[in-house]
């Protein structure tokens, strides 16, 4: 399950894929109703790619936990996020029993259910792993170009015509 484009971002309801990168911030779609929006730099967001759930033994990332997520329900739903705490609490120490129960709140829990449905509505929910990082024998050649040298005439002229004005 490749989590890297996906976003969840501080005050808006649902997950957002990254679209385009901008100057002053980027572009982002939401996958509940597809409607783009723009997100100031300021704005607070997180990669669910680069969120990590605490465990005993220390941290288990995200993608690792969805994962887990879709092979206990075989790429189906999960559990609502809107069932009580001790329901939501019974079915995450099944899918991960290390985790740490006085770190991760019922809040937390909930968010990840939350998202794993989300991406389970839009068929994000696969078996792929995160895309490894492209390697230098992977990553195509770039040719450089030759660096042009510095236009030279454009000095001299400028000396010339401050010349013409002490005279």
């Amino acid at each position: 399950m490749n989590l890297d484009k996906i976003l969840a971002i501080s005050g808006k309801p649902g997950l957002y894929v990254l679209k385009v990168q901008t100057r002053t911030g980027f572009v982002a779609e939401s996958l509940l109703d597809g409607k783009k929006i723009t997100v100031n730099l300021k704005s607070n967001v997180s990669l669910l790619s680069e969120i990590s759930i605490y465990t005993h033994e220390g941290e288990k990332p995200l993608t690792e936990v969805m994962q887990k997520i879709a092979t206990k329900e075989n790429k189906g739903q999960a559990i609502s996020h809107k069932e009580d705490n001790a329901t939501l609490s019974a079915y995450f120490k099944e899918i991960l029993p290390e985790y740490d129960e006085e770190r991760v709140y019922p809040s937390d829990i909930k968010k990840v259910l939350n998202w794993y449905n989300t991406l389970q509505t839009k068929g994000l929910v696969t078996d792929l792993a995160p895309a490894a990082a492209e390697t230098p024998e992977e990553a195509p050649a770039v040719e450089e170009k030759p660096k042009k040298a510095p236009a030279a005439k454009k000095a001299p002229a400028a000396k010339k015509a401050s010349a013409k004005k002490e005279e």
